[in-house]
């Protein structure tokens, strides 16, 4: 392949070329890793395709290409090609193919490509455009699908687009700066299926032709200015599966039509300025995952009839008008998962039906106006691990000891409320708490020695006029005046004497830091001077600070024996981007994974307090498929990470599936991995997977869930595509690493290996297979596939899940919740 500025120059056997009468009628580059200037091409009269999409190709479009008379295919995607679209391209007037997006061009769309009448796909994704959207475009018969979303594109959409194309399928515009109204010509030939506006300024109504559209399954509409009512005639558009509305200002009732979408999977109206009630006929969407409302004026009672959608996992009526008690059936055996409810005006008592709901993961109920006590089957709901929020309502009585069985639970508040007795000692089982606000209640006597509690700020438990206790500034006796007894003064001297006992210990851990300072400067002179008599020197490991973040394993982790394992090459597990892991016997019989952090620029010394901070969230956030942080002085996994004998078919498709559960959760808590490889995923000893390196995420810029930091984050062979231009880890590059995963699974190759060639890896070598005229039998490992039928039939069905998880386009790869599901079904198959 030719470098720099060289003609394109490539290896016969990579060169895929179809003739036609003695002359080159199509040339097939994609995915080559290709460099240097293509412009030659313009001499081949005859050339009908030329794909080279999603190769390094830089410098401009070659304005020669509009000389090929021919060309109906044109891709030159996925490059890094700069400068202006040429206006010469309109001389190919047989395109009816053209493909330049996710490339750094910029201006305007020449209006001489209005000549290009023949045009079906227009895809310029993905740029840096500007200007209008040409009004020709309204003009082109064939146009199915127009793609020109991430830009800086301004004006309207052209009015009359969709009357004379009467074919189009799908409009994505979103991310730009498009303004005016959502034209009604792109419903009125029926025939659209995917509309994507979202973040732009567009203003007036949701067309009413929208029924027209039978096949319409997407509609994203949402971060605009659009006002009126949402048509009644949305209930025509029987296919719709996403509706998002969100972020307009949109006014009147939820359409009752809408329940004859029964396809509907998510609705989002949030952030408008819809009243009324809910209909009750929306519970006949079967469908239904997410139905999220909040930051409306909606009333009425709590919408029982959503409850009947049995596959619901989220439900958002926050910061409306609903009044009235909740259901006791409130999760009535659905998948909930997060049910936000506050900032409404619920009344009564939280209902006993609350410990049914299994698989909550968040619980808001703040701001509203419930009554009554806490009840003790809130305990019951051991799946609570993001929030639980009963903050601003009118709770008594004491706390239920039950809550201390919600050992996942993150975060926890029921401050402002007229809770009364003393905090159970039993709230020490939330292992995983870090943040509790516990504050303006009525609560009296001793704070709990608890690390969770201790930890916090005195906000936490302010205005509680009987609490003591750290981290309140208030012994406890002063409480109670000069009557308090002659006991409990000697209480108070046993306090003291521990608090003077804590002095001495604290001084005489600051004496051996000290000291191992000291000693450690003498050693370093000390093999300074061995150095240079030309002896070998070996630094002896040493501890200087450390913390074990959860508190049952603070007997069982012995750090120096932590760090001597990295001293030893035959412990090492695994070698990723950014950590080095080991397997470390601690002397209770305990194993453990011990992470050794690299140096990456300087951001973790600069945020050691963050970053450890951050460590101990982690800690506290228990998934069965994640590692779990116990400790640091350097990073610490409880895993164990032995290497192991490849496993069967049925365990690797359960150890994906594990892994796969784990970076979904990730996404779900807004956490995005930056180093998916085979070489961070560990197996305990009953072959169960943990996704480790996740307490990176947030560490190298703790101030945002992506990266961007000099050093590439990702592994060699996994990293997606569009880092090269991006440097942006994100939630798509995520799916792709763990595709690369998959393929690894099923071939048993390496992401990177020379039998593919020059500038091919595992996913290039995959997704060419078909080009090369091989069946996927011939891509997966035989020693699996061949062993029975049921085991090569459920093979390739992952293998489709991981060619989807590869996708070259973002857009195209699916989420990780979507992906556990088809390996469950590839797994009941």
């Amino acid at each position: 392949m030719g470098p720099g500025r060289g003609p394109l120059r490539v290896a016969r056997r990579h060169l895929r070329l179809r003739r036609g009468g003695g002359a080159v009628t199509a040339i097939d580059l994609p995915r080559r890793g290709l460099r240097g200037d293509f412009s030659a091409a313009g001499a081949l009269p005859s050339l009908a395709r030329l794909d080279l999409s999603a190769n390094s190709l830089r410098g401009g479009v070659p304005p020669a290409l509009g000389a090929l008379a021919r060309l109906d295919f044109l891709d030159l995607s996925n490059n890094a090609l700069t400068g202006s679209i040429p206006a010469a391209l309109a001389g190919a007037s047989a395109l009816r193919f053209l493909n330049l997006s996710n490339n750094a061009l910029f201006g305007a769309i020449p209006g001489e490509l209005r000549a290009l009448g023949a045009l079906q796909e227009l895809q310029l994704s993905g740029n840096n455009l500007t200007g209008a959207l040409p009004a020709w475009l309204a003009g082109l018969p064939g146009l199915r699908v127009l793609s020109a979303y991430e830009n800086a594109l301004s004006g309207p959409i052209p009015p009359g687009l969709g009357r004379a194309s009467r074919q189009l399928q799908v409009l994505n515009l979103h991310s730009n700066a498009l303004e005016g109204p959502i034209p009604a010509s792109l419903f009125e030939p029926g025939a659209l299926q995917v509309l994507v506006l979202t973040l732009n300024r567009l203003n007036g109504t949701v067309p009413d032709a929208i029924g027209r559209c039978r096949g319409l399954s997407n509609v994203r509409i949402g971060d605009n200015r659009l006002s009126g009512a949402i048509p009644p005639s949305i209930g025509d558009a029987a296919s719709l599966t996403y509706f998002e509305a969100n972020a307009n200002d949109l006014s009147g009732g939820i359409p009752t039509q809408l329940a004859r979408c029964a396809n509907l999977t998510l609705l989002n109206l949030a952030d408008n300025r819809l009243a009324g009630e809910v209909p009750d006929v929306l519970g006949e969407l079967r469908n239904l995952q997410e139905f999220i409302v909040s930051g409306n004026g909606l009333g009425g009672e709590f919408p029982r009839s959503v409850l009947r959608c049995r596959n619901l996992s989220k439900l958002d009526l926050s910061y409306n008008a609903f009044r009235g008690r909740l259901p006791d059936d409130i999760c009535n055996g659905s998948r909930m998962q997060f049910l936000l409810l506050d900032h409404n005006d619920f009344s009564g008592d939280v209902p006993a039906g609350i410990g049914g709901c299994t698989h909550l993961l968040a619980l808001q109920l703040g701001s509203n106006n419930l009554s009554g006590q806490i009840p003790a089957e809130i305990g019951r709901v051991k799946s609570l691990q993001i929030a639980l929020n009963l903050s601003f309502n009118h709770f008594v009585g004491p706390l239920p000891r039950e809550l201390g069985r919600l050992d996942k639970l993150v975060t926890l508040d029921l401050s402002s409320n007229e809770i009364s007795g003393q905090i159970p000692g039993d709230m020490r089982g939330m292992l995983s708490l870090i943040e509790v606000n516990l504050s303006n209640n009525r609560l009296s006597g001793a704070i709990p020695d608890f690390g969770p509690f201790q930890k916090s700020a005195a906000s936490s438990f302010s205005g509680n006029a009987k609490l003591c206790g750290d981290p309140l500034d208030v012994e406890c006796g002063s409480i109670y005046g000069s009557n308090y007894g002659m006991d409990h003064r000697r209480i108070s001297y046993r306090v003291a004497l521990a608090v003077v006992g804590s002095c001495v210990l604290i001084f005489s851990m600051v004496s051996l830091l000290v000291a191992l300072f000291m000693w450690r400067e003498r050693q370093e002179e000390a093999a300074a001077k061995k150095a240079e008599a030309g002896e070998v020197v070996v630094a002896a490991p040493q501890v200087v600070a450390s913390t074990v973040f959860v508190e049952s394993l603070q007997q069982a982790i012995d750090f120096q024996s932590c760090v001597k394992a990295t001293f030893k090459d035959a412990n090492e597990l695994s070698n990723g981007t950014f950590s080095t892991s080991y397997k470390a016997v601690m002397p209770s019989g305990m194993v453990v994974c011990v992470k050794k952090l690299k140096s990456v620029d300087r951001a973790v010394i600069h945020h050691q307090t963050k970053m450890i901070r951050e460590l101990e969230r982690l800690a506290h956030i228990n998934h069965k498929n994640l590692v779990r942080p116990i400790g640091c002085c350097t990073m610490i996994g409880n895993t164990d990470g032995e290497k192991q004998k490849r496993p069967d078919w049925p365990r690797l498709l359960s150890i994906a599936t594990g892994v796969a559960e784990g970076l979904a959760f990730l996404h779900q808590v807004a956490t995005i991995h930056l180093d998916i490889c085979s070489g961070n995923i560990f197996l305990d000893s009953h072959y169960n997977a943990l996704l480790g390196e996740v307490e990176i995420s947030k560490l190298l810029d703790p101030s945002k869930g992506t990266a961007s930091i000099s050093a590439v984050a990702g592994s060699f062979g996994y990293i997606p595509p569009e880092y090269a231009y991006t440097m942006q880890v994100t939630v798509p590059g995520n799916v792709y690493s763990f595709g690369v995963v998959l393929l690894e699974i099923l071939t048993s190759k390496l992401p990177v290996e020379e039998e593919f060639g020059e500038g091919v890896d595992l996913v290039k070598w995959v997704h060419a297979a078909p080009a090369r005229g091989e069946t996927p039998e011939k891509i997966m490992d035989p020693r699996l596939s061949t062993v029975s039928f049921t085991w090569r039939r459920q093979m390739l069905a992952v293998l489709k899940v991981a060619m989807l998880c590869t996708e070259r386009a973002p857009a195209k790869r699916p989420r990780m919740k979507k992906v556990v599901e088809m390996l469950q079904e590839a797994k009941d198959s």
